[in-house]
């Protein structure tokens, strides 16, 4: 008895332990159910039958951003668009005579991207077809089937063309992903043929690499080729020049003056046909900066790693890590969410002050000239050489501050880059000023130490906001998300 009594109490305690360590151990993960994703097929859903998690990770992104985790490009909190021509009022003269002078809102999440095209003033649409290069997957297809047509005929037309079940969904699986393989791809023959200007074999491209590039189909800036009509014919990422690493606002500045078809715009206070920037994040994150050079790809910061049961995916709701908690930092950073918060808010602070003096002096430089095309136009006699230099020291003033002004991360992904790209906007526009100025006294016309920019005419007199398209609470979501906006915040009211 004596030998068979420890022996039921070892077999008791095992049996005890067996029921703990299966109480206690995390449930095993339900096995995706095989599901294959025919060539060719769009919808989000299908896919989402064989990546679940993924699927409802990408759905989140039609969520408010959590009210106030960022101090600046603060997205969408589910209340309101941040204006943001309201936020830097000086845009407000320098855009005047262009859509973006009418309405300039904040980005808000994936979900929205191509609803917020449909929802925007029609001035902002002129360019026609071309505006869905990067906002939909049917972009490509559209291309190959309308050809010229799909650039320069109205956005209403080319919009109507895409399966209507879709025509209020932007990013889908397809855009990045092979649908055999999940492999990273690249849909659009605007990234292609840039990497080919940098040199750069697209086949080449390490996953690593994939996981910017595949980003950058679309947040990089681009050009939007006119015809004699000005009617849209093509649109290219102004690349050439450039090499891998080393794309600069210099360059880019290089490309839009070589050639008047890439002048999209005209400027209502100096009368100058312009280029424009436009959310020039791969170009500015890829120039030297400090996370770049360690090799931080895009997907590591706005689609961080994260559990869901015992499955780890990756986050599909794409966003600033300031949204997030800085959980995507943390991956890396030892220091707290606090202190890394503080981090970015102090660079972003310095690149916003940069950025309004650098704003503020170009729109000095801007009304000077109005002074100088006024004074002309009476007969008085302006110093050519002058008015020629500071006409160019103004171009290249103005393209810098629309370049930094439009990249969406207000500084962060190139401190050093968006400091010295604002500090050489302000040298521009203040020695422009000053050839003006010594160009007008010269001809007996004084200016003002302080010039009025009368920002309120221009902030106020926008016009009225006329829709193309119904608000989203009329129309069904496809995919059962529940509508969130009012008709009135749709409105813009």
């Amino acid at each position: 008895m004596k030998l068979i009594r420890p022996f039921f109490m070892i077999l008791a305690a095992l049996a005890v332990g067996a029921v703990w360590f299966i109480a206690c151990s995390p449930p095993k993960s339900e096995p995706v159910k095989t599901v294959t994703i025919p060539d060719g097929e769009y919808d989000p859903a299908v896919w989402g039958k064989a990546y679940p998690l993924e699927y409802d990770s990408w759905r989140k992104s039609k969520e408010p951003n959590p009210a106030g985790l960022s101090k600046y490009r603060q997205g969408w909190t589910g209340k309101e668009k941040f204006d943001k021509l309201s936020e830097f009022p000086y845009l407000a003269l320098l855009f005047n005579g262009w859509g973006f002078g009418v309405e300039y809102n904040e980005i808000r999440g994936h979900y929205y991207m191509l609803i917020d095209q449909l929802e925007i003033d029609p001035s902002r649409l002129k360019a026609g077809g071309v505006c869905l290069t990067c906002k939909t997957p049917f972009a490509p297809k559209l291309k190959q089937e309308l050809g010229e047509h799909y650039f320069k005929d109205p956005y209403v037309e080319v919009h109507a063309k895409i399966p209507e079940k879709f025509q209020r969904v932007g990013v889908m699986c397809i855009d990045c992903h092979d649908n055999k393989t999940m492999d990273l791809q690249f849909s659009r023959w605007t990234l292609l043929k840039a990497l080919g200007e940098l040199g750069k074999d697209p086949a080449t491209a390490s996953r690593q690499e994939k996981r910017s590039l595949v980003c950058a189909q679309c947040h990089v800036t681009y050009v939007i080729r006119k015809d004699a009509e000005m009617k849209s014919v093509d649109v290219f990422f102004p690349w050439q020049g450039s090499k891998m690493g080393d794309i600069s606002v210099e360059n880019i500045i290089k490309v839009i003056k070589s050639d008047p078809a890439y002048l999209e715009w005209k400027q209502n206070v100096t009368g100058f046909k312009l280029g424009f920037s436009r959310h020039p994040e791969f170009e500015v994150y890829s120039r030297n900066s400090v996370h770049w050079n360690a090799n931080v790809a895009c997907a590591d910061c706005h689609m961080q790693y994260e559990r869901v049961g015992v499955n780890k995916i990756s986050n599909h709701n794409v966003g600033s890590p300031l949204w997030q908690g800085m959980v995507a930092c943390a991956q890396c950073h030892a220091e707290s969410a606090d202190w890394l918060k503080a981090q970015v808010l102090a660079i972003q602070d310095r690149t916003t002050s940069l950025l309004n003096r650098a704003g503020y002096a170009t729109a000095v430089a801007a009304k000077l000239l109005e002074a100088t095309h006024k004074a002309q136009a009476e007969g008085k006699n302006i110093d050519k050489a002058l008015y020629d230099q500071a006409k160019d020291l103004y171009f290249e003033a103005f393209y810098r501050i629309n370049y930094i002004g439009a990249e969406n991360s207000q500084g962060f992904h190139n401190p050093t880059e968006a400091a010295r790209i604002c500090a050489d906007s302000v040298a521009f526009a203040e020695k422009s000023s000053g050839l003006l100025r010594q160009g007008l006294a010269a001809a007996g016309m004084a200016m003002p130490a302080d010039v009025n920019l009368d920002l309120a005419k221009f902030l106020n007199n926008r016009g009225v906001k006329k829709l193309n398209f119904k608000p989203q609470e009329e129309f069904k979501d496809p995919f059962g998300i529940q509508p969130m906006l009012t008709p009135e915040a749709s409105l813009g009211k």
